[in-house]
């Protein structure tokens, strides 16, 4: 039986999944190519439905309700390799051994403290994220790339990221003291979002993406699959699913703790911004502010000395003016909530709590 290890981390803030802003997805039962169906959800809605993480993939298959046998979703191939992590965070951090090449090593291992390029179907050990304990966990069973990955997904929360050197250098000691070479949640391919959004999160069915005939460029959800995903032509015709994310401007002027109150009892609540895709929509609507900055959900949490979003999300995407020093501890005076400037870049600041601005609240589409 293999060996399973936990580590608790009680110092290192992970991203966790975002739910900064709920996806709403609407299936349209109309028998469309992939092209069709993306220029209709994005007429429609905001575009042909983008996937984050399991929870959004739920919602999807209970918009569907399994009516069809495959739905198109919003990811189409590219002729770009890009790395991701598996549990969707930024690729900043890089610790390779030797520069990637260009060959079909498509997986990451640890190995030493480096990190190695690594055919995905060869099997070694694998190391998980457990984001309700806040642990790492070791699975000493050999298992390919894609076996790691789901089972971490079932038991745990998915593979291991590695955001910076602490990570690097924790994961590094844990290996050492009970294995040599294990996965980690970075792989390559070369699949992107119709709307731009940079997620990593995949759900292929077994033996997939095939790209059988060599021209299957656009992806279904099987819905007697459990939705898992398939590539398929996109010539081919099937109903689609489209989604959407409703933000709304408010032209009052209120207090950070106040504009929060008034999202809640009015909309959602007041917006996480948790990638470049939300960064842009808030900008479409910024034209409208009345003020100079607008209120963000976005506070400075002094029992954990960081930002967080006002749901609880640790603060992954991040667009600060260059200016501001985010990592002092703004607790020695007034509390600090983050803004976001109407004008210019619109970059991030951070000002006083106390200050009454115009904020930006999501909504449902019936509010």
């Amino acid at each position: 039986m293999a060996q399973i290890l936990y580590f608790s981390l009680l110092v290192i803030a992970l991203c966790s999944l975002s739910e900064g802003i709920q996806r709403r997805y609407h299936y349209i039962n109309i028998n469309k190519t992939w092209t069709e169906a993306q220029r209709y959800c994005r007429e429609k809605y905001t575009d042909l439905a983008t996937v984050n993480n399991i929870n959004d993939m739920n919602e999807l298959k209970k918009t569907v309700n399994n009516k069809p046998m495959y739905v198109w979703i919003g990811l189409k191939r590219t002729d770009v390799y890009k790395w991701r992590w598996s549990l969707g965070d930024p690729v900043k951090y890089l610790n390779w051994e030797t520069e990637p090449s260009n060959d079909t090593n498509n997986c990451a291992v640890m190995r030493n403290g480096k990190w190695h390029q690594q055919k995905c179907n060869d099997k070694l050990g694998f190391i998980c994220y457990n984001d309700s304990s806040k642990s790492y966990i070791i699975n000493t069973s050999n298992t390919t790339w894609s076996e790691a990955q789901s089972f971490c997904r079932q038991y745990h929360t998915d593979l291991i990221s590695v955001r910076n050197q602490t990570d690097n250098q924790l994961i590094h000691n844990i290996i050492n003291d009970h294995y040599t070479s294990v996965w980690i949640g970075l792989f390559r391919d070369w699949w992107e979002w119709s709307d731009n959004t940079d997620s990593a999160f995949r759900y292929w069915d077994s033996v997939q993406p095939d790209n059988q005939g060599g021209s299957e460029d656009c992806i279904v959800a099987k819905m007697t699959h459990e939705g898992k995903w398939h590539d398929i032509s996109c010539s081919d015709s099937y109903t689609f699913v489209c989604h959407e994310v409703e933000l709304i401007l408010i032209q009052k002027n209120l207090s950070w703790t106040e504009a929060v109150r008034y999202c809640r009892e009015n909309h959602v609540d007041l917006v996480s911004v948790d990638s470049q895709e939300i960064q842009l929509m808030v900008t479409e609507v910024l034209h409208q502010a009345w003020t100079a900055e607008v209120w963000l959900g976005l506070h400075y949490y002094c029992l954990m000395n960081l930002w967080i979003w006002v749901r609880g999300e640790v603060v992954c995407y991040q667009n600060w003016a260059p200016w501001v020093q985010i990592q002092l501890n703004h607790c020695s005076g007034e509390h600090r909530a983050g803004a976001v400037q109407s004008g210019g870049d619109h970059k991030w600041i951070s000002l006083p709590r106390s200050q009454e601005l115009n904020f930006i609240c999501t909504r449902n589409k019936e509010n």
